[in-house]
């Protein structure tokens, strides 16, 4: 794939090791593009000297080993590689079908997001089940994915008092976002359903499934699903491969 969007993108150092390269402030899928394949290509040309990079919703954080002598010099390096037309391989993505159950059991704040939405609670999840997101980035917490996508009717305030212990699992809705809170953390976001899915275990290769670039969809389950599928709390969520 050659990457020629020429979206405009700015760089600033942070340190001596890192450089922060930085796109316009938007949840955009073409920038979240852009983006991946120009760490795709600085991966290519500079593999032995980036140790991480740090994908965000605009921003790309390289992490170098060693010492960065001549910052202007390295930006300018970056810039022909970012020109460059190079053939990449590119990781192949996937779609992940997420089941999650809106009972108001586990949906604690759907009535009040209802109520002040002037939106019915059928009308709330149909909304949130029948768009697919795209994964910008992996943060806050460890699988916590954050997720571009959702229908504007559902932009919500988020609550003006975090919660302390948000349940494990909780899908929520904050802002013009969705996400899956991986474990049990605090939280300012609106909960709307649960999934017993498993979004981070550490015991495994991959301990999350999901990578940036990759779709989210989330399907309805009833209360008896939740609690069948929460008994085999080592299923693989359905996935299908977008890309190869």
């Amino acid at each position: 794939m050659v990457l020629n969007l020429g979206f405009k993108h700015t760089y600033k150092a942070f340190g001596n090791k890192t450089i922060l390269i930085e796109w316009s402030s938007i949840i955009d899928e073409v920038i979240l593009e852009e983006i991946l394949l120009f760490k795709e290509k600085i991966k290519k040309e500079k593999r032995n000297s980036i140790i991480d990079f740090i994908v965000g919703y605009n921003s790309l954080t390289l992490i170098y080993e060693k010492e960065v002598l001549n910052y202007f010099d390295e930006v300018s390096n970056l810039e022909l590689i970012y020109k460059k037309d190079l053939k990449l391989l590119v990781k192949g993505k996937f779609l992940w079908e997420i089941p999650v159950c809106y009972d108001l059991e586990f949906g604690i704040d759907l009535e009040e997001v209802s109520s002040k939405s002037k939106i019915s609670i059928e009308q709330i999840i149909n909304l949130h089940s029948e768009k697919t997101y795209s994964v910008f980035f992996i943060g806050f917490l460890p699988g916590f994915l954050y997720l571009g996508g959702l229908d504007s009717k559902l932009f919500f305030d988020r609550r003006p008092t975090p919660r302390l212990n948000v349940e494990k699992g909780s899908v929520a809705i904050g802002g013009s976002q969705t996400g899956v809170y991986p474990s049990k953390s605090a939280g300012g976001w609106n909960i709307i359903g649960k999934t017993p899915l498993i979004f981070f275990d550490v015991k495994k290769d991959k301990p999350c499934f999901a990578n940036a670039g990759d779709k989210i969809k989330f399907k309805p389950i009833s209360l008896e699903e939740f609690y069948e599928l929460a008994r085999n709390n080592n299923f693989t969520p359905f996935k299908l491969l977008l890309n190869d």
